[in-house]
């Protein structure tokens, strides 16, 4: 069961939450617009104002992650310290990746947890074209704010916490299946994506 949260809390706590998962931060972005589509259901929220406040706050942390990438990013990957051979090896992949994939990286990451964290700032410090990021940025966000949070108001207030308790559960297992895979085949993490 979700407990209601009132607007005046909601809207910005959502916004926050999707604003510092886009910009690189581990946050729970996603399960925050499927909690707030289920209060949307239940009636605490508007969906039409969630889906608006969820494509400002991903287009915008994507923004600020891509600019962070872009002017930072590139240097503390290459630095001298601890991992510096991997994380080399990381951005000469990533800099092919980027420059054959971007535009679609960028738009199918927004979909999935633990690459949508990284995927702006990689793009920035890949120096992928800041036209080609905003287009593919303003597109993913778009459709996944509103496919994510329709789908949770579809489903309803019990329906959503399911899918967000869910979501909550799975990502420590995909993310232990990520870090065995990379283990086994010593690709670096950033090729993920």
């Amino acid at each position: 069961m979700l407990v209601p949260i009132p607007a005046s809390f909601g809207y910005p706590l959502l916004g926050a939450l999707i604003f510092g998962e886009s910009t690189g931060l581990p946050l729970p972005g996603e399960t925050a617009l499927i909690t707030a589509g289920g209060l949307a259901a239940a009636g605490h929220l508007s969906l039409p104002i969630l889906i608006v406040v969820a494509v400002a706050a991903a287009i915008t942390g994507d923004t600020l992650g891509y600019f962070v990438g872009r002017q930072r990013g590139r240097a503390f990957l290459l630095r001298d310290g601890f991992l510096a051979g991997h994380r080399r090896h990381a951005v000469t992949r990533a800099d092919w990746f980027f420059a054959a994939h971007g535009t679609i990286t960028v738009f199918v990451s927004r979909f999935i947890p633990g690459v949508r964290v990284v995927a702006a700032v990689m793009a920035g410090a890949t120096q992928m074209p800041w036209r080609r990021f905003a287009l593919a940025n303003t597109l993913g966000a778009v459709i996944w704010a509103t496919s994510v949070a329709s789908l949770a108001y579809l489903l309803g207030p019990a329906g959503a916490a399911t899918l967000a308790a869910a979501g909550l559960a799975l990502a420590p297992v995909a993310a232990g299946v990520a870090w065995v895979r990379r283990r086994g085949t010593g690709a670096p993490a950033l090729t993920a994506a």
